[in-house]
């Protein structure tokens, strides 16, 4: 697997989930993880519509399958102020890392890979690092080190 974090944003404005996931969804064509933006969006929205993507302690894991995901690829956005976004534990989020899969990966490297961080999310060392660090690199390593 490539380089499977693409980028990781700090001091994003957005104030609920839908202006995330306009920016993750702008941030995916501009980075070159997709071709079309109204493509992801759709494919996030329809995830958002199955149940919030919003974990615990501030964190939310929005995914988007979509043909027009060139490659498995992970964008973190780290919010200025906390976030309004459905979660599992009613908690404003801080931090969206979200996963981009092409159609034909979407069952297999897909769950792959969102389990993984799904159980890093569980470990309080790893979100106290993804909360308090202002280092993309830091942030991608923490994240790649046990995705991939």
């Amino acid at each position: 697997m490539s380089k499977l974090v693409k980028k990781v944003f700090f001091d994003n404005s957005a104030k609920n989930t839908a202006e995330a996931l306009e920016f993750l969804s702008e941030k995916a064509v501009e980075l070159g993880i997709a071709d079309d933006k109204d493509a992801i969006l759709a494919a996030f929205n329809e995830r958002e519509a199955q149940g919030p993507t919003g974990m615990t302690n501030g964190f939310a894991l929005p995914h988007a399958k979509s043909s027009a995901v060139k490659e498995v690829s992970v964008v973190v956005v780290k919010f200025a102020d906390t976030v309004e976004w459905k979660s599992m534990d009613d908690s404003s989020v801080k931090v969206a890392i979200a996963i981009f899969v092409p159609d034909d990966q979407a069952t297999t490297t897909h769950l792959m890979v969102l389990s993984k961080i799904a159980a890093l999310l569980l470990q309080p060392d790893f979100c106290a690092t993804i909360i308090e660090s202002d280092d993309e690199e830091e942030i991608a390593g923490a994240i790649e080190e046990e995705a991939e």
